[in-house]
């Protein structure tokens, strides 16, 4: 492990820079003495004002909306800046505090007026709708500054759409009073579902992950990877994938796992041999993955339950199999990669023992129990992640390196509480998409528009909707990205037909995968950084080695068997085996590699052998296993008579 130790502190130079240039939350102004110190104690003040307000605030909901993203304005404006670039210590222009003291005026304006304000129906006064435009323009500049003008310039496209042609008051001013009134002071707009729920459960899971960071589970989890994994071929990017799953499970965040497990990884990968293209994509997409990795999924799976009105045991029960599938994917284009590259493991004297190991088994015990008690309804999802915050604390004291002191507590409030401003942004700025798509009735016309291109076939409207995602999905969290998804691209797949649930995994997967899609493949580029190596090539080989996801999806909207729904026991047996088959001609054909180098006409063989069996059907399956069966045995006689 010391020459792990070694590469790491050699590499971690680079970190902050790297996450500077790719995610957006890196770039923070500079705090120092006592003004940081006021910063920070905003910050951590901000969490446990959001933990006291979902477990114990009666008041109304639209008060704790507006309060809530009142303080994101005040927190965004005093930590990001205007632009990138070296800032002044302590320091924060005029023009800034005048921004955000107006947008703070605004929500809180509403906060001690509410009640009024609902009162008083549709009759506006003409101040209210400035006070209305000032909340709107603040919000959309903080999210400009933490998450990037990719999502701007959807909300702002469906923003001139409404004012233009969407809404049918003939008058300009009359349309601008319509549509601040329904955006900024009713729940179809900002303060509609994604930013109720991320007020109300996702703020909490993000302040269990940093206290659940201070625990140093996810050094547990590369350790816990290098145990299992690390001795054999090609060991160091298989540790990659298992790590950057549990880790990214947890952090959701595509960039920043990429980074701070890739920090350990990827000078490992190429020291073993690996090309630095292939080491930066194998990292950047088994950190993306970590995304739709049960139980957590990045915080989404809590918001996919309150969007579908599943229980959360059920959205995570339905995830497994693809989240497998995506992972397994992954394992194998790595380990036919050191195969064909003659790669060896990490020695034997450099790995972890599992009896160590063992010993810190107790860090998992508070992911553990919050899964069982969100899964097993024994209590609400804000309590149970509150619970899990506190057993956090409990696990960490048996550990002397990692004991979560009175300090690390105030830094752990101080992290959750910045990490809350970039997704309760893009989460308002979600709203005004979602407010204006169903205020203007464009949401019906999409939908009756793709429908109509796509007729009877499911294809086409999948292909459709894919592309949207995709493109939709570019540069957003997670959270922020489901629920624009959820909003804009899952009713036009219910509408053709597909289950409601299995809707919305196809349109989270292609928004997360957006993360390793060129041309903007943030989590690619930040693996590339680390790697050195092409941006481009890291992010074509990042897609390649992310193929499940790309298949997977298409599978389960024609078969919703695939994510269990309505499959008898024994047929879950089929699928499963039947996909991990699949899944494994899939990437030996785009590896070109199994036993030997594979010629054109093999390839093409076993890679549709592999997609007939992740099709879930009896007739496909037993043809995608015979000829399966018959490539294999054919490439090892060529390995044989080629040795």
């Amino acid at each position: 492990m010391s020459e792990m130790n070694t590469v790491k502190a050699v590499d971690q130079s680079t970190v902050d820079q790297v996450m500077k240039k790719y995610d957006r939350e890196s770039n923070t102004r500079v705090w120092t003495g006592k003004p940081k110190i006021v910063i920070d104690v905003i910050l951590a003040a901000f969490s446990i004002w959001c933990i006291y307000v979902t477990l114990f605030a009666t008041f109304l909901e639209e008060i704790r909306l507006s309060s809530f993203l009142g303080l994101i304005i005040l927190m965004g404006f005093l930590i990001y800046p205007a632009k990138k670039g070296s800032q002044r210590a302590n320091h924060i222009p005029w023009y800034d505090c005048l921004f955000m003291g107006a947008g703070l005026f605004s929500y809180f304006y509403f906060v001690f007026h509410a009640q009024a304000i609902i009162n008083q129906g549709t009759r506006f006064q003409w101040y209210q709708i400035i006070i209305g435009i000032i909340g709107v323009a603040a919000l959309i500049e903080v999210t400009r500054r933490c998450v990037g003008l990719p999502i701007l310039i959807v909300a702002g496209f469906f923003l001139i759409y409404a004012l233009s042609y969407g809404l049918t008051n003939p008058e300009f001013f009359g349309r601008v009073k319509y549509l601040v009134r329904n955006l900024f002071y009713t729940k179809e707009g900002i303060f509609s579902t994604p930013v109720s729920v991320c007020s109300k459960y996702i703020v909490v899971f993000i302040i269990f992950g940093a206290f659940l960071e201070r625990t140093g589970i996810s050094n547990f989890f590369i350790q816990l990877a290098n145990a299992v994994a690390g001795r054999f071929a090609g060991g160091p990017a298989k540790v990659a994938v298992i790590s950057s799953a549990l880790c990214g499970m947890v952090s959701g965040s595509s960039v920043g796992n990429t980074v701070t497990t890739g920090s350990v990884t990827i000078p490992m990968m190429k020291k073993t041999g690996y090309k630095p293209e292939f080491a930066g994509a194998v990292e950047a997409a088994s950190s993306t993955g970590g995304q739709i990795m049960p139980p957590i999924m990045g915080a989404a799976a809590f918001l996919m339950a309150d969007f579908v009105g599943l229980p959360y045991g059920n959205i995570i029960g339905r995830a497994i199999l693809p989240a497998i599938l995506y992972f397994l994917g992954i394992f194998i284009s790595v380990h036919l990669e050191a195969k064909k590259l003659k790669l060896t493991g990490i020695p034997k004297e450099e790995l972890p023992k599992f009896s160590q190991l063992v010993k810190k088994i107790y860090l998992l015990l508070p992911l553990v129990m919050l899964v069982i008690w969100v899964s097993a309804n024994m209590m609400t999802m804000q309590r149970a992640a509150t619970f899990a915050i506190l057993l956090s604390i409990l696990v960490s004291l048996f550990d002397k390196e990692n004991r979560i002191t009175p300090k690390k507590i105030f830094e752990a409030l101080v992290a959750g509480g910045k990490s809350t401003i970039t997704v309760g942004a893009a989460c308002g700025v979600a709203g005004i998409i979602s407010g204006s798509i169903t205020m203007t009735g464009l949401a019906n016309e999409l939908i009756n528009a793709i429908v109509g291109v796509a007729g009877s076939h499911l294809i086409i409207a999948l292909l459709l909707t894919m592309l949207c995602c995709i493109v939709l999905g570019m540069g957003v969290p997670t959270t922020a990205n489901y629920c624009i998804m959820a909003a804009t691209t899952a009713p036009i797949l219910i509408r053709m037909g597909v289950p409601t649930l299995a809707a919305h995994f196809f349109v989270f997967y292609f928004g997360i995968v957006a993360d390793i899609t060129p041309p903007v493949a943030l989590a690619a580029y930040a693996g590339s950084a680390i790697a050195k190596s092409n941006p481009m090539k890291t992010a074509f080989n990042a897609s390649k080695l992310a193929i499940a996801v790309f298949i997977v999806p298409y599978m389960f909207c024609y078969n919703p068997a695939m994510l269990l729904i309505g499959a008898t026991p024994l047929m879950m047996v089929q699928i499963v085996v039947t996909s991990v088959l699949g899944i494994f001609g899939l990437s030996a054909a785009l590896e070109g590699y199994c036993f030997t180098n594979m010629n054109p006409l093999i390839r093409i063989a076993i890679g549709f052998a592999g997609l007939l069996l992740i099709h879930p059907g009896l007739f496909t399956d037993l043809v995608g296993v015979t000829i399966e069966v018959v490539c294999l045995v054919v490439l090892k006689l060529m390995a044989k008579k080629a040795a």
